[in-house]
């Protein structure tokens, strides 16, 4: 199928969001999202480091645009021009799905089903009696049957939120979740080995079978050792975007999980890469996907194709008043829950429409030819 070549590339921009449009010589479109927080910044690097490249390039082959891009900016290989990539790479993705008339996911040979989700808490400062009060909320309203919250601090050092705070937030919120529920936390790379494990203790008696990033995601080895002490699953990989990195992590069996975020990683091309990795080492995948935003919808399009996916989609519970940027990005609904699921979306391409009043109040920017 003809694509034509790449002749504009749009960005539409605040702090916390940037979009993507790509127009073709035949006059096809497609929407993308760079990752969230300091979009701004990304969407710089984006029209300096990944447009000028992929100009007048067939749009047809989206690996062969990714890997220019890397090796034309060979000596700036961190995390933002993996998050600028990511526009590129989902905006591609949407493309390709418009002029075939199918969603992403069946691009990626899967179909449009719902999927299970778990209600995923972004908060600390919150008590953990309101913490359980909220959760038990959403179960009873939404049907949610797993649930994600935090425990220790963001980066912490073994310091907690506030003093006591974990040991009294894993069991307060367990039990009134209550029993035939999926309980998970998320450590945040708040401990050493050493507290993580006795943290893990708590956990697996209190009946909690996931903890997410319990020590510095970044020290491997320490991670490792939580892993192999515990009978539960400890996950991580979210912040990860380097592929020699995930191949380390898999080799060591450094998390039983694996949670790329497809934004992070730099789109659904080098996601699709890690999933492979796992796939070959008998992990699943469970993505990292914590805002309402063009994230969630590509991870639902990803879960729902892959050989090897997790339990569950990871769904932000935060609304507005939290996150007050994700207020009308699109049309409709997209993130509609019922009895817990969420449906992947089946129009063409990613299937949902970004709202034209948020695009007007938007930063512009534009490379074309």
């Amino acid at each position: 199928m003809i694509f034509g070549s790449i002749t504009k590339l749009e960005t539409f921009t605040d702090e916390f969001v940037c979009f993507v449009k790509v127009t073709t010589s035949d006059g096809h479109i497609g929407w993308g999202q760079t990752s969230n927080y300091h979009s701004d910044i990304t969407a710089q690097v984006f029209h300096r480091q990944v447009a000028p490249w992929v100009l007048g390039k067939d749009a047809s082959d989206i690996g062969a645009l990714v890997t220019l891009v890397e090796a034309r900016e060979h000596k700036f290989p961190g995390s933002y021009r993996a998050r600028a990539n990511a526009g590129l790479d989902t905006a591609l993705w949407d493309l390709r799905g418009k002029v075939e008339g199918k969603p992403v996911v069946e691009l990626l040979g899967g179909t449009a089903k719902k999927l299970r989700t778990y209600a995923s808490s972004m908060r600390r400062d919150i008590t953990p009696k309101d913490e359980a009060e909220r959760l038990v909320k959403l179960r009873d309203e939404f049907g949610f049957d797993a649930f994600k919250w935090r425990v220790g601090a963001e980066c912490g050092n073994d310091i907690d939120e506030w003093p006591g705070r974990t040991e009294e937030v894993v069991p307060v919120v367990s039990r009134a979740l209550g029993d035939g529920i999926s309980k998970l936390v998320d450590g945040n790379s708040g401990f050493s080995p050493k507290r993580a494990i006795e943290v893990g203790a708590l956990l697996e008696a209190e009946g909690i079978g996931h903890f997410e990033e319990p020590c510095k995601y970044w020290e491997l080895e320490e991670t490792k050792q939580v892993t192999d002490a515990l009978n539960i699953d400890v996950t991580g990989g979210e912040q990860d975007w380097d592929l020699v990195t995930w191949q380390r992590m898999i080799d060591m069996r450094a998390v039983d999980v694996l949670q790329p975020d497809i934004m992070y990683m730099g789109g659904i091309w080098r996601t699709l890469k890690v999933v492979e990795m796992a796939k070959k080492a008998g992990m699943p995948i469970t993505p990292h996907s914590a805002n309402l935003s063009l994230v969630t919808i590509c991870t639902m399009h990803l879960l729902g194709a892959i050989p090897n996916p997790g339990k569950y989609l990871e769904f932000s519970i935060e609304g507005f008043e939290y996150y007050p940027w994700q207020k009308d990005l699109f049309l409709g609904n997209p993130f509609a829950i019922e009895g817990g699921k969420v449906q992947i979306p089946q129009g063409p391409g990613w299937g949902v429409e970004i709202n034209p009043a948020w695009l007007a109040k938007a930063k512009y920017q534009v490379s074309e030819i």
